[in-house]
């Protein structure tokens, strides 16, 4: 395409009662000058390229639709290949690859996780998200949607010992667990109960099954795969029809669009019902997608609602603040007792304990803190549980699980710095208290400890407010803490700038405060 600016014939023309002669200083204008038309001339070329190349002239062009999904989702959706370790299979991986052939392009598979897929998508990472993305009104205010490619019933599951959960309304004050940014999240924000957000689709049935639940509610897909496989859970109530559509730019009308074009062809060749049926996945809702129209799809578009950052994510975000400020101070006095338990014992017990103590530490910080967490919540408490048969405070689980996963690495890293501070007492002084009658125990109280802890204060400041940014991890587990609402609302707001520098801002609220205070204790202490 020639550009408008033709940067090689930049002339500077001067009047005709000016000396033709060029100064030095104009002479010095001309090689600025030329970059500036160059620059122009690109930007006007980038802009005009933008404009004229469309959505589906880019794919066309690269030869490739790049389709965003996340592999943890599982079976049916998309899932790594069993009988070909390193691929992929799953019935929306089916569906991309038919998708793909009808634009005449080839699908390439893009990994992000599932809460992320809108933002990633309007980053531009993929071209389409095609992952059980749910219409709902706050996504159709924001990306462009295909028609839909399934019809879903999201299904409320509870157990079959509780006679008191048939329906949602019974449910009311209770703990239903679902999945983060869901439709089905959706529904129950209204309903009463109380939200239980989770990442996996297996583990709210786990939790449902040994109690930490009063009900699920996801879609029938999920159900079928992970809830009514359960012996012990079954489906109360279909709450309400929901439909999976893939998701475009909402720059991308016209990709979009010819995404529709390639579903109602492939739903009318009947090879959508075919790919349905291999997932065993079809069933008589589905017959209203072969006759879907363009219609159809306006109406189910239709209402949108674009969610903005208001106070009351505000007041969110301050609740997140307590439950984060609560676990780390709780997890931080238990790494402070332990700790210093440890580093006693591995200087001054026997060889064994001392042993003991060694492998506890060098355990904890030798695997990941997500790892631990994972296992006390879901493996650990469970087990003790069942062989203690202790049923009492199961809703609590999850609190408890971060508190102590948090506290017991956090000791492991404790014992260190104590160990240090203990290590830089000069040993004349434990001589000295042994020469004044003083036993190793008293010693140790009266003399030793005291002066170890003024060495190791700084770094028991630092460990704290790594714990308080670390205590975001715990929302693995379903703890709701201040980092897991900043998700929550991200997703809703469409936007991660203004909850993300909030949740910034509140969490050096948080850990400032404490570095003053150990400057501040540091000097006392000096002065002493």
């Amino acid at each position: 395409m020639e550009s408008p600016v033709d940067a090689g014939r930049l002339r500077l023309t001067l009047p005709a009662t000016c000396t033709p002669r060029v100064t030095k200083p104009l002479r010095a204008l001309q090689l600025p000058a030329a970059f500036v038309a160059v620059g122009l001339a690109a930007l006007l070329s980038s802009c005009s390229n933008t404009t004229a190349e469309s959505g589906l002239a880019r794919v066309r062009a690269a030869g490739e639709l790049r389709w965003g999904a996340d592999l943890q989702g599982g079976d049916p959706y998309v899932y790594e290949d069993p009988a070909a370790p390193g691929g992929i299979t799953g019935f929306e991986y089916e569906l991309a690859e038919a998708i793909a052939r009808e634009l005449g392009v080839r699908a390439r598979f893009v990994q992000q996780d599932w809460t992320n897929l809108v933002p990633a998508l309007e980053r531009g990472t993929f071209d389409l998200a095609l992952n059980g993305l749910e219409v709902t009104p706050a996504r159709a205010g924001s990306i462009a949607m295909t028609r839909p490619y399934y019809i879903f019933s999201a299904q409320l599951v509870t157990r079959r010992s509780d006679d008191t959960a048939h329906s949602l309304d019974d449910l009311r004050g209770r703990r239903v667990g679902t999945l983060s940014s869901s439709f089905s999240y959706d529904l129950l924000r209204d309903s009463g109960v109380t939200i239980v957000p989770y990442e996996g689709n297996d583990e709210p049935y786990a939790d449902l099954e040994q109690g930490r639940l009063d009900g699920v509610l996801l879609d029938d897909v999920i159900v079928a795969r992970y809830g009514t496989t359960r012996a012990a859970l079954h489906v109360v109530q279909d709450v309400d029809q929901g439909y999976y559509a893939g998701a475009c730019r909402r720059s991308e009308q016209d990709l979009c669009d010819a995404i529709d074009d390639a579903l109602e062809a492939i739903a009318a060749r009947g090879e959508l019902r075919d790919i349905l049926t291999r997932y065993q996945l079809s069933n008589d809702r589905q017959d209203a997608l072969r006759t879907w129209t363009d219609e159809q799809t306006r109406e189910l578009l239709h209402t949108r609602t674009n969610v903005t950052f208001g106070m009351h994510h505000v007041k969110l975000f301050l609740q997140g603040s307590l439950v984060t400020v609560g676990v780390s101070t709780a997890s931080m006095l238990i790494a402070i007792l332990l700790g210093l338990a440890l580093a006693l014992v591995r200087m001054y017990a026997v060889r064994p304990l001392s042993a003991l103590a060694s492998v506890y530490v060098e355990l904890f910080r030798g695997t990941p803190i997500l790892l631990q967490l994972y296992l006390l919540y879901f493996g650990i408490m469970p087990f003790v549980r069942a062989k203690t048969g202790f049923a009492q405070g199961m809703e609590y689980d999850a609190l408890v699980a971060a508190i102590l996963g948090l506290g017991l690495n956090y000791a492991a890293y404790e014992s260190e710095i104590y160990r240090a501070g203990i290590q830089a007492v000069p040993r004349g002084q434990m001589e000295a208290a042994h020469v004044l009658g003083m036993g190793t125990l008293l010693a140790l109280r009266r003399v030793i400890v005291p002066q170890a802890l003024r060495v190791a204060l700084p770094g028991v400041t630092n460990d704290f407010i790594a714990l308080l940014k670390d205590s975001s991890l715990v929302s693995v587990i379903t703890v709701v803490e201040l980092t897991k609402h900043m998700q929550i609302t991200a997703v809703d707001v469409r936007s991660w700038a203004v909850p993300g520098l909030l949740c910034a801002a509140l969490y050096l609220a948080m850990s400032y405060p404490l570095s003053r205070l150990s400057r501040r204790l540091e000097a006392r202490l000096e002065r002493a």
